[in-house]
């Protein structure tokens, strides 16, 4: 299913782990790019009881995956956009990562988390070989680039 048509199969499990009253608003974007992957996630922080600040988020989940060695959680506002460059769909390409973005705008109680991963390395093959790895007790890194 599209994620256009606002029923992703992933947006139960996020409304669940997340905690939030209602669903997140989830938009993979379906781009010509090949193996690439962008998961973004708009954050309405006034909508929120206890609104956070884009500083809260951002130290949040990088405090939470401090020691994931696949998961880098990049700048708060990354400024490398802001020098003119374009956000690239691709730049995960090839590898295990899964690069997470915070960008937010503190006066108008917004926020979006992006998340870029290469859908075939990183999606649910590379998933399943890193997730075997780990329960067999191997090097989490067997078999994977």
């Amino acid at each position: 299913m599209c994620g256009l048509s606002f029923g992703h199969k992933h947006a139960k499990e996020m409304h669940q782990h997340s905690g939030l009253k209602f669903p997140p608003l989830f938009v993979p974007a379906v781009g010509n790019f090949e193996k690439a992957m962008l998961v973004q996630i708009p954050l309405p922080l006034h909508s929120l009881q206890n609104q956070p600040n884009g500083e809260l988020i951002h130290n949040t989940l990088k405090e939470y995956y401090q020691n994931e060695k696949y998961l880098y959680v990049a700048a708060l506002n990354d400024d490398s956009l802001r020098q003119a460059k374009f956000f690239d769909a691709q730049a995960a390409n090839d590898t295990n990562l899964v690069q997470v973005f915070v960008f937010a705008n503190d006066k108008t109680k917004e926020a979006l988390l992006i998340a870029r991963l290469d859908k075939l390395g990183k999606g649910a093959s590379g998933a399943a070989v890193q997730n075997l790895n780990i329960m067999l007790g191997l090097d989490e890194d067997l078999g994977l680039t």
